[in-house]
């Protein structure tokens, strides 16, 4: 028989492994040998798949165990919150507290209200005249996101949320998001301060964001939870209007 793979040079072995998916390389071609298993750990294989797959980070470091990581959480990258334009009613959203009228679904721009900035955004949830509040909360490990990733890179998780209010009357608006281990003890929170809209506003969205970083060990789920209500105690749906929240594990 010719010479095997082994005999090939590292540079051609990595060109061939790196056409391997991402979890076949992971989970398979690393305990082959000790030559593949230290290729799949090392860093070349996975700036090379980065690169043919269009992934880019600003760091100059080439650290092994980074460019991994970032290359599966760049593939896994996307909105963990589910339903979050109310396309499917209050679907997905959990501990739902309905003051006044309730929560109500409503097409964009609605009364006295503007266009999203987004035109893939189409409907809003809306608050009544007394407080209006829902959450979801996310199992990261569910999501992919396994005990080692976040125990150890501490990978950042960016929070998203727009609200607005209508143009003829006056809102209040609150944001809180809590980082929860395994028996849902709070490891990290952030609270925004109760955002007060005048009546007479513009109506323009308002897009508010934290970035939670070193957060330490023992992160597995993430619960996210806004509400509102007008403060001209009118019935109906007057209150703060929110549409397009995100919650994302960043590369």
């Amino acid at each position: 028989p010719g010479p095997g793979m082994e005999s090939l040079p590292e540079a051609v072995l990595i060109r061939i492994l790196a056409s391997i998916p991402a979890v076949d390389l992971v989970l398979v071609c690393r305990l082959v040998c000790c030559q593949w298993k230290n290729l799949v750990d090392g860093a070349a294989l996975w700036i090379l798949k980065c690169q043919q797959e269009g992934l880019t980070r600003a760091e100059s470091e080439v650290d092994a165990e980074n460019w991994q990581n970032f290359y599966f959480l760049s593939k896994k990258r996307k909105n963990l919150i589910k339903n979050p334009c109310g396309e499917e009613d209050l679907e997905h959203w959990g501990e739902v507290e309905n003051g006044g009228d309730g929560w109500k679904i409503e097409e964009l721009p609605g009364d006295f209200g503007k266009e999203f900035p987004s035109e893939e955004v189409h409907k809003y949830f809306v608050t009544s005249y007394e407080w209006c509040r829902k959450a979801q909360v996310i199992d990261l490990r569910a999501e992919g996101y396994w005990e080692e990733l976040m125990d150890t890179t501490q990978p950042k998780i960016t929070v998203r949320d727009w609200y607005a209010g209508r143009s003829d009357a006056g809102c209040l608006y609150e944001l809180c998001v809590r980082l929860l281990s395994e028996n849902e003890d709070v490891l990290a929170e952030y609270k925004s301060d109760t955002v007060t809209i005048p009546q007479d506003n513009d109506a323009n969205w308002t897009e508010i964001s934290h970035t939670f970083s070193s957060y330490g060990p023992g992160v597995r789920f993430v619960r996210f939870e806004h509400g509102g209500q007008d403060t001209l105690f009118w019935k109906g749906w007057y209150g703060v209007r929110v549409t397009n929240s995100s919650v994302t594990v960043e590369p």
